[in-house]
């Protein structure tokens, strides 16, 4: 097997082998870096014998079965550099190409393309999936598409992006990229629902194999801008499975905690369009019980109880308090009523509960009490009557072992929730 390109005209030959195996198979959904010793195993796996290799003979460096395609880690350094060559070269005569045309339209004078854009676009496209963060590229195909007007183009554009976030899922500028499609989408041609359902889908797929990608969920999360109450309450119950079974995965609640803010704006929204606040009520209790139960079967999880925070403070501002009563908005206290009574009554036992540490060595009973008086502690900021409630019911003591639990673990951040 050879082991890598050994002159110039070699490697700009893999360089049209590569773009060749790309233009042959549009249908290609996943690209990966693959070591040359695994292109046997892959064939054999793939059922392919020594005397039939695929894609033509060129099998021991691009592998392409069932729409995945390898390329060996042997050629990849020449190969990226030759794509980076070839199109540069080929934006320099396109941008050469466009300053001629902008000075012969001026003197009523025609002039032929020289270099078309397609060669751009397919040379970027190759730099784009051996490097993904090369800004330059980006920017050219963002200077092509801006001057298309066929939904196609950009929806071929985001096929080709998810494509290069196959392989590089954290990519910044690949996601960003994505943002600036649907945006030139929803204002040319308003924002197709479907596009906004697929996106949303995709990150959910790549958090399945990309553990902690904050740049996908981030990017989840800027999508509900574009979504319909329906779709906001679709993604509601959509992500309630996957956020149960990666409850240490915070990304997944800050996009719950985005979806349910987008519903508190849409009560106040004038019209037919404002969501009815009964439904409104119903959602958020219902979280927030689903919420108690992984508290209480997940030990320990921080993320769990942050999220609690929001549910709580929005629980009591929009659905607790009299439209007379004073909330955090206003710089002022919350005033007590009967059912914030009530809740307040479930949060103690709750706080009760998680303070309890049985004779183990596991440390994850001590973060659950840690994090459930760091949890009260915030909690009697937001209302101050909180403090005589924790007393009649746990009695002085309790109430000092919450204290000296954050104390012992984190008294910087004692210091910092007694002063806010």
């Amino acid at each position: 097997m050879k082991q890598g390109p050994s002159s110039e005209e070699d490697c700009f030959s893999l360089l049209k082998q590569f773009e060749h195996v790309l233009e042959s198979d549009p249908l290609i959904d996943e690209v990966g870096f693959i070591h040359p010793s695994q292109f046997t195993m892959l064939d054999e796996e793939a059922g392919f014998s020594n005397e039939f290799q695929p894609n033509n003979g060129t099998s021991s460096k691009f592998w392409n079965q069932d729409h995945k395609l390898g390329i060996s880690t042997d050629i990849l350094v020449q190969l990226c550099r030759d794509a980076k060559h070839v199109f540069l070269l080929a934006l320099q005569e396109y941008k050469s190409h466009g300053n001629a045309c902008n000075e012969s339209q001026i003197k009523n004078i025609s002039c032929s393309p020289c270099i078309p854009e397609s060669e751009v676009m397919k040379h970027s496209q190759s730099v784009l999936l051996l490097s993904s963060d090369f800004g330059t590229a980006w920017n050219a195909r963002k200077l092509i598409l801006s001057k298309k007007d066929h939904l196609s183009a950009f929806t071929e554009e985001l096929r080709l992006s998810g494509l290069i976030l196959s392989n590089s899922p954290k990519s910044e500028s690949t996601w960003s990229h994505r943002r600036w499609i649907i945006k030139m989408i929803s204002q040319r041609f308003s924002t197709p629902q479907e596009i906004i359902t697929k996106e949303s889908e995709l990150v959910e797929s790549i958090g399945e194999r990309s553990k902690m990608n904050y740049r996908a969920w981030y990017h989840r999360c800027w999508l509900v801008s574009y979504m319909t109450i329906e779709q906001v309450i679709q993604e509601l119950n959509k992500s309630k499975r996957w956020a149960g079974l990666h409850v240490a995965d915070s990304s997944c609640f800050h996009y719950r905690r985005r979806l349910m803010l987008k519903i508190l704006e849409s009560l106040y929204v004038k019209g037919s369009s404002a969501y009815d606040k009964t439904e409104a009520r119903k959602i958020w209790k219902e979280e927030l019980d689903w919420n108690e139960e992984l508290v209480e079967r997940y030990v320990g999880r921080e993320a769990l109880w942050l999220h609690r925070r929001f549910l709580s403070l929005n629980w009591i501002m929009y659905f607790a308090c009299n439209h007379s009563d004073a909330s955090p908005e206003t710089g002022e206290s919350i005033i007590m009523n009967e059912e914030i009574a009530i809740f307040i009554d479930n949060e103690i036992r709750l706080l009760e509960s998680s303070m309890t540490v049985p004779d183990t060595k596991f440390e994850d009973f001590q973060a659950q009490a840690l994090h459930a008086a760091v949890y009260m502690l915030w909690l009697t900021k937001k209302i101050p009557e909180l403090w005589r409630m924790l007393e009649e019911k746990l009695g002085t003591e309790k109430v000092k072992c919450v204290l000296s639990t954050i104390a012992q673990e984190r008294p910087s951040l004692l210091h910092h929730l007694v002063n806010i």
